[in-house]
């Protein structure tokens, strides 16, 4: 099911570089929760409109999650492709600051299902 509003690219970009310090060094103070949530949101909406579908599912908890990726459709239970991890990570996979498999390698990103790895072709999806 498509999200219900689609994502203006510039709303994406503004919340991304409102948060881009933090990702470029860990050790400047988080984003207030409002800005974080807004990037993590808005760019896993964006993924969702990218990549339609609902084959895997890309959790960036306590934010989000969303369906992507054309293939048969997840409906009960635990997904067989998933994708979670934490906020900080997401954001730097989504403006290209580290790549895929060095943050499933890394331990940064959980990944399972045959799937699952199939989000990595869509990322970056902004670099700012």
């Amino acid at each position: 099911m498509a999200p219900s509003k689609t994502v203006d690219p510039a709303e994406l970009r503004a919340s991304l570089i409102a948060v881009s310090a933090w990702l470029d060094d860990p050790t400047v103070p988080k984003p207030a929760r409002a800005e974080l949530a807004a990037a993590v949101r808005l760019s896993a909406r964006t993924l969702e409109q990218t990549a339609p579908g609902s084959s895997v599912e890309v959790r960036v908890p306590p934010f989000v999650a969303v369906q992507c990726i054309v293939g048969p459709r997840h409906t009960r239970g635990t997904p067989p492709n998933v994708v979670e991890c934490d906020p900080r990570t997401w954001l730097l996979l989504v403006t290209g600051r580290t790549e895929f498999a060095d943050a499933v390698q890394g331990a940064g990103v959980t990944a399972s299902g045959g799937r699952a790895g199939e989000v990595a072709h869509w990322l970056p999806l902004v670099r700012v």
